[in-house]
């Protein structure tokens, strides 16, 4: 007898033994044990993992001869006949090699013809998608109301090339893609049923190769099985034949650059080549196992079995800043991978990378391999540069960046008539009182008490805006006189006037008011100050990012861009 291959063997018979589908199996499942299961049905799924089998398993429950039931017997003439592939009544058309309208004709006129044994004719159209919009056309007719004897079970990996008017008309169930861990079990249990020694890391190995596909997996599981020539089914085998070999050595390379250790880096790098590699996707392996190891690190519990068992002690050992940082240059190295003069040199380049910037304890710099004393810091999450990197050792980096104090004392302030020295912002309020004929430096300490006093008087609504862009001009006796901003003339009534005067008079006793609009006055008025210094601290802001060494850096390395707008101080 000839050798029937894995995936055939143990395709599933019955709902109970279809893995990972258990959404789909329970809606089938009460549609075929009512007798309501919808004309047209529409299966959409990555290849492999069930479409078909499904398919079958519907047919021989509506055709059982014990009658319509989500549990056939398995054993009657009907399911063994659908079992084989030869039941006259499960009509299975491949769309990709029958796409025109003749060919849908031609079914057409054929289900309108009673079944042949069973009790309803069933017609899996695999690969829907493939059919031409003529063939689509002449179908939907025929879907939305069939023959009563007739059931149509539609499929396909790409649901989004058809039409709204199929989909409109067919009942629609969407099969997941299977997990690696479900994979691996069946494969284990396949391989216990036939009587095969073997080690769980090679399965593991083929179920993660599988990509999702049970089918996949059975398939790479005959391949191993012949590859091994009837010995025990080893993980070294198993990555030799699937070309995964150079993994082994990611571990090496990851803790080389753990311990910045330039020999033991080379070393792996060797070894690595001497595997002779896929390079791309090496690097998207070392991309996965640093994802790995973040996951691991921040979040303990997040661990599984299918870890490999080098990971939780590496987790424990690297910085979770470098990890991060790692992670962003290899996503970056696969993008530019194509444009390196060679796939090894790219995927050398990107941990070069990794190993030139390692970062240190000092607040986010990063210093490279080779003790140059020359530091490179790493992006800040108020910078938008093509490798942001945000970690716990520089998130206290943007109070360093955004500017939240004054200039230094050795740059001349902008708004001398704002920004005033300590001692003068904290002048009692008495000075705002002073004579008139007090010396300039007392004329300015009450302007700048002013500023001050609008938030201290109580004001709200209109009243307070007024007061706002009002400037301080002079006293003369109990006479106060403030300069009104032109912008603001609207503001100004004689009743918000008195309120504004009976608050100053509540803090400061007898005076009177005289509010005047002045074009150009020789101070700001507090509203005016208030728009200056957020304008002089965004600036200050500005500045720091371009002067930064951070930013300067990653703009060497990568090529990195300030997005406009992005820069915010921090209060």
């Amino acid at each position: 007898m000839s050798y029937l291959a894995l995936a055939r063997k143990w395709r599933p018979r019955r709902f109970e033994d279809v893995r990972g589908q258990g959404h789909v199996v329970k809606a089938l499942t009460h549609a075929l044990d009512g007798d309501r299961l919808h004309p047209a049905i529409l299966l959409t799924g990555t290849r492999g993992v069930g479409k078909t089998t499904l398919a079958r398993i519907i047919a021989k429950g509506l055709n059982c001869q014990t009658g319509v039931s989500a549990n056939p017997c398995g054993v009657c003439s009907a399911c063994k006949e659908v079992n084989d592939g030869r039941f006259v009544d499960l009509l299975e058309i491949d769309a990709a090699s029958n796409t025109g309208v003749d060919n849908i004709r031609e079914l057409i006129d054929n289900a309108q013809y009673s079944p042949a044994r069973g009790r309803y004719k069933v017609y899996l159209i695999d690969e829907v998608h493939m059919l031409s919009k003529g063939a689509f056309n002449a179908l939907l007719k025929t879907l939305e109301e069939p023959p009563p004897h007739v059931k149509f079970i539609l499929a396909t990996t790409d649901p989004q090339k058809l039409p709204i008017t199929v989909l409109s008309r067919c009942l629609q169930f969407n099969l997941k893609r299977l997990s690696v861990a479900l994979i691996r079990d069946n494969l284990a249990d396949i391989l216990e049923h036939e009587a095969v020694d073997f080690e769980i890391a090679a399965v593991a190995e083929l179920a993660r190769a599988a990509d999702g596909s049970m089918r996949d997996g059975l398939s790479l599981l005959d391949q191993a099985l012949a590859f091994a020539g009837g010995a025990k089914l080893e993980a070294l085998a198993v990555e030799d034949m699937l070309g995964t070999g150079g993994r082994r050595n990611l571990f090496a390379v990851i803790e080389a650059l753990a311990a910045h250790d330039g020999e033991a880096l080379l070393a792996a790098l060797r070894r690595l080549d001497e595997s002779a590699p896929d390079f791309h996707a090496l690097l998207n392996d070392l991309a996965m196992l640093l994802q790995r190891l973040a996951m691991l690190q921040l979040l303990p519990n997040a661990g599984d079995e299918d870890d490999d068992p080098r990971l939780l002690p590496l987790a424990q050992t690297v910085a979770v800043e470098d990890v991060q940082l790692w992670y962003q240059i290899a996503v970056l190295g696969r993008r530019d991978l194509p444009y390196a003069p060679d796939p090894r040199l790219g995927f050398e380049m990107s941990v070069l990378r990794m190993f030139a910037l390692k970062l240190d304890d000092g607040g986010g710099s990063a210093v490279p391999t080779g003790g140059g004393g020359r530091t490179v810091a790493a992006a800040t999450p108020s910078v938008s540069v093509a490798a942001p990197v945000a970690t716990s050792r520089i998130a206290a980096l943007p109070a360093r960046i955004a500017v939240n104090e004054p200039p230094p004392a050795s740059s001349p302030p902008r708004s001398a008539h704002i920004l005033m020295p300590s001692a003068t912002r904290a002048a009692p309020i008495e000075a705002f009182v002073a004579p008139a004929a007090a010396p300039p430096a007392a004329a300015a300490m009450a302007g700048t008490v002013w500023h001050r006093l609008v938030d201290e008087l109580g004001l709200d609504g209109m009243v307070r805006q007024l007061a706002r862009h009002c400037a301080w001009l002079s006293r003369d006796g109990e006479s106060l006189r403030f300069a009104l901003d032109p912008r603001a003339r609207h503001l100004l009534t004689d009743e918000r006037r008195l309120a504004v005067q009976a608050a100053l008079i509540e803090k400061l006793g007898p005076l009177n008011l005289d509010i005047s609009v002045v074009a150009s006055p020789d101070v700001l008025h507090p509203a005016a100050a208030d728009d200056q210094r957020l304008i002089d601290r965004q600036r200050d802001a500005e500045k720091a990012i371009e002067q930064d060494p951070v930013v300067a850096s990653f703009r060497t390395l990568f090529g990195a861009t300030v997005r406009a707008g992005s820069i915010q101080p921090i209060d």
